[in-house]
């Protein structure tokens, strides 16, 4: 099966565009997907602003993804629901695109991003500039069916060590191949930036795991992410060693602080916020 627009695709339609300033679209997560974590609709948000980018400058170029100055995690969401989706463009020409976004569900506020910045590659380098004009015609007229993508198989973290409460460290072998590769990017595959977020958030929310309650009936939640820095590509079969460190505790907030090596070469960090919440 072609994953091209499948596997890792998440903008079902664009209900309106102005050129290089605003877009708002919406796209449905199937009623069979497990879970769609907060990582995934970062994704969306960026790809849907990645549409408004890539049509500003007539398909020549495309943002991967690059700097977050601050994301903030607002609500969950459930398999069924539509997100709905709008990016601000700051600024976009062919070295890199600026915008902020948000998304919702039936109306409930999920996710806001503020201050990222994508620079801007040569589209024909990573894809078909032609296929994406054609998924653009689409995506603005009728709109794409749903339900092509049916989740990410698990990228298990290997936990190496650490200091209990106050850091940890794991090891993720990014897999040689996967479906999510045949879509981001047919011609150049690249281990997507928001999955490696995604495994951050979890050593991040298994060292608050290592913490005491902050009182009775309360856990430690994930909040934000901010200060996201994304250095380098990830290829396929590719070892990374993650870190995530406790660096301020308290009894309504902490942070702690995410690194990502490739060897001895830094390629991502961030700074993770988390804060009690009632136990369901």
């Amino acid at each position: 099966m072609d994953e091209h627009f499948r596997a890792f695709s998440f903008v079902d339609r664009i209900h309106s565009l102005q050129p290089g300033v605003r877009i708002c679209g919406s796209y449905q997560i199937h009623d069979r997907v497990v879970t769609f974590p907060a990582s995934l609709i970062a994704e969306a948000v960026g790809q849907l602003a990645a549409w408004a980018a890539m049509a500003a400058v007539d398909f020549k170029c495309r943002p991967l993804a690059g700097l977050a100055g601050h994301i903030t995690l607002l609500s969950s969401v459930r398999p069924g629901q539509v997100l709905e989706m709008m990016a601000e463009l700051e600024s976009v020409d062919t070295e890199a695109v600026a915008y902020g976004g948000t998304a919702q569900a039936d109306g409930i506020p999920v996710m806001r991003l503020e201050h990222c910045v994508g620079p801007m590659m040569p589209l024909e380098q990573f894809d078909d500039p032609q296929a994406l004009r054609d998924r653009f015609a689409l995506l603005c007229g009728d709109g794409a069916s749903p339900g092509a993508f049916r989740g990410v198989d698990s990228l298990a973290l290997a936990h190496t060590g650490g200091e209990t409460g106050q850091s940890m460290r794991a090891t993720l072998h990014v897999p040689v191949s996967a479906p999510f590769f045949g879509d981001h990017f047919p011609r150049r595959p690249l281990f997507p930036g928001t999955l490696l977020m995604g495994t951050n958030l979890e050593l991040a929310s298994s060292l608050a795991g290592q913490w005491a309650a902050p009182t009775a009936g309360l856990r430690w939640v994930l909040r934000g992410v901010s200060d996201v820095k994304l250095r380098a590509f990830t290829l396929p079969g590719e070892t990374l060693e993650i870190e995530a460190r406790l660096n301020q505790l308290s009894a309504d907030a902490a942070t702690v602080s995410v690194e990502s090596r490739n060897a001895k070469r830094v390629i991502g960090s961030a700074r993770v916020l988390l804060a009690p919440e009632a136990v369901p």
